[in-house]
């Protein structure tokens, strides 16, 4: 008979801890290995959640490191930053890593069952796609109609809580990653300016080698942090957010409506993620 493994992905996000919490509520007989892929870049939020949620579980999640580090990799590519049409990143520093992991196992035989944190409320959203004919994954949170709210009440009731990084920042990954808005950057500058920085130098050492990329989208970060710049993208943000306020449908029979940050990033600007480094 086969063996069998059954892998469960962190990411530092609410989705992706929820659905840990779910399955030691629900599915404590199964014996699930924790994992997360560390590209040595993430907010130190992300490290503190984690440390937190590893508690709960009473599991070790282990940290699955890329044997080359952003820094190799971004030379490997010409020193052209990872875009939304070129994300060699998430390819180079998590998918990788964890099909590296698996490798040998799942050449062996070993099937492996892989669970993703994928919500109800989120139909047309695929998590990551097994590329071995002995993966099998699985999506508890939508099977089960568990939706965002669900996700919060999971999290709440587990006394586990949101990472703090939600109070200025829509989304996990890492420190300089390009789907944030221009509003995060913003909020990265002030929050963090040594980490901030790191992702200034890297664009500019981009620039010079010709990359067609900057970190955000029609300008770069130094001129994206000028004082009337700032004050202009803050503005553009209340605006966004207002509008969202006025027409938002509150439902009566809902305790939720709070309105919080990533219902309002990305709104205007355009909004995407990658599901293995955001969930």
């Amino acid at each position: 008979m086969n063996q069998e493994r059954h892998i469960l992905g962190l990411s530092g996000g609410r989705d992706s801890a929820a659905l840990a919490i779910y399955m030691r509520q629900h599915r404590s007989d199964l014996p699930i290995e924790y994992f997360f892929t560390d590209t040595g870049k993430e907010l130190p939020e992300v490290y503190k959640f984690l440390d937190k949620l590893e508690g709960f579980l009473g599991r070790p999640i282990e940290r699955l490191n890329p044997d080359r580090d952003f820094d190799f990799w971004l030379e490997e590519y010409g020193n052209f930053l990872p875009s939304p049409r070129t994300r060699w990143c998430t390819r180079q520093l998590k998918l990788r890593p964890l099909e590296h992991w698996l490798r040998d196992d799942l050449d062996g035989g070993t099937i492996v069952h892989s669970y993703v944190a994928i919500r109800a409320d989120e139909p047309s959203r695929e998590g990551y796609q097994a590329t071995h004919p002995n993966m099998r994954v699985h999506l508890p949170l939508r099977e089960a109609g568990i939706d965002r709210p669900g996700v919060l009440e999971i999290l709440d009731q587990a006394d586990v809580g949101e990472p703090e990084y939600y109070q200025w920042r829509s989304r996990s990954g890492c420190t300089f990653c390009f789907f944030q808005q221009k509003i995060e950057w913003v909020r990265l500058f002030e929050e963090h300016p040594d980490r901030f920085a790191e992702a200034v130098d890297y664009e500019k050492t981009a620039l010079r080698d010709g990359s067609p990329f900057t970190w955000s989208q029609g300008e770069s970060l130094m001129e994206l942090i000028e004082p009337a710049r700032v004050e202009q993208i803050k503005s553009d943000y209340q605006k966004r957010r207002e509008r969202l306020l006025r027409n938002r449908r509150v439902n009566p029979l809902s305790a939720n409506t709070a309105t919080t940050v990533d219902d309002i990033y990305g709104i205007d600007e355009g909004s995407s993620s990658c599901v293995i480094c955001h969930k």
